[in-house]
């Protein structure tokens, strides 16, 4: 214990290394819980972040929060704990911990009787394996299990995900809790004429009337079919579709359908786009759309609905459930 609270462990590295996603998901965590759970002390620990972070200010500075990254990056700690079975216990990097949380679905060896917990997002990799990289698949059907099997209990971001926990590897309802993600409180309507105009110039938009989809380019975002749906209204509308989102794995595919509807100058691909413009970009537009596969949570529909957009989303796994939600700034399509 440290003073009156628990000295927690914390694995930070998807906050230093990934902008959007669960990246965004572990830097509001640990955010939250220093505001939130002040006497206890946070030991983030992460593999040798990269020498260009994605986002500013991804970790908190605090007295009771301490930072401990691993001498190596992530691809060859991971390879030293998951490939060659090194049993190096995480306490050789954070020292003492009462309790050990890894939020990115892999657990690393945790010396003793620690208790510790682990977010599991969604089994996507079992359901959609084509949407991902071959090695990806099989590393993650190797690990996840045994880092669900290890670990003292299990977060869930949706029912759907616990329920796919529960068909796929039978684990327990009682190992399980389901912890909805939230929308963080700039995510609101913004009206502001100037910054709106701001962001609009800063991310080449214009004037122009735009559909938006937001998330990181990857065959299970289903970005391909919203293109082919896109070009079949295109020319009775005004608009351009906007995708907001990092290049992600087996990307290469969108940009060649662009090119074969036609639409190179009616489909733009913005990047990664920063959270703090994200609202702005959420509030101009007319319609944001959610063609996924298959999400575990799904949270950019949460928060085009906090910022007031209409939604089209597909029915699949987590999505299907935001029919019932009912927010007083959206409107459900």
């Amino acid at each position: 214990m440290a003073g009156q609270g628990a000295i927690i462990g914390i694995d930070a590295t998807a906050a230093l290394t990934q902008g959007g996603g669960i990246g965004r998901y572990t830097r509001e965590l640990i955010r939250a819980l220093v505001a939130e759970a002040p006497h206890n002390h946070y030991t983030l620990f992460s593999a040798r972040p990269p020498a260009v972070l994605p986002v500013a200010d991804s970790l908190p500075v605090a007295p009771n929060v301490a930072h401990r990254p691993a001498p190596v990056d992530e691809r060859w700690l991971y390879r030293l704990w998951y490939r060659a079975g090194v049993p190096l216990p995480v306490q050789l990097f954070t020292g003492r911990i009462d309790l050990f949380h890894s939020p990115d679905f892999v657990l690393p060896p945790v010396r003793g009787d620690v208790p510790t917990l682990l977010t599991v997002h969604d089994l996507s990799f079992v359901h959609y394996p084509a949407t991902f990289p071959a090695k990806l698949v099989a590393y993650l059907n190797r690990v996840v299990p045994r880092s669900v099997a290890r670990a003292s209990h299990i977060l869930a971001d949706s029912e759907s995900t616990r329920r796919d926990l529960a068909a796929v590897w039978r684990v327990p309802d009682d190992k399980v809790t389901v912890l909805h993600s939230g929308v963080n409180e700039r995510f609101r309507p913004v009206t502001d004429a100037a910054t709106l105009g701001a962001v609009r110039a800063r991310y080449g938009l214009g004037d122009r009337p735009y559909v938006l989809t937001v998330g990181t380019v990857q065959p299970r975002k289903n970005y391909e079919l919203l293109v082919r749906a896109f070009r079949s209204v295109a020319e009775s509308l005004p608009h351009v579709l906007v995708i907001a989102g990092g290049r992600g794995w087996l990307s290469n595919g969108l940009r060649a359908e662009i090119d074969r509807q036609g639409l190179a100058e009616r489909v733009l691909l913005l990047g990664f786009v920063d959270d703090a413009d994200l609202p702005a970009l959420y509030s101009a537009a007319d319609l944001f759309v959610f063609p996924s596969l298959y999400e575990g949570f799904g949270l950019p529909l949460l928060e085009a609905m906090a910022c007031g957009v209409p939604v089209i989303s597909s029915d699949a796994s987590s999505p299907v459930s935001y029919t019932h939600l009912t927010l007083p700034t959206s409107d459900l399509v």
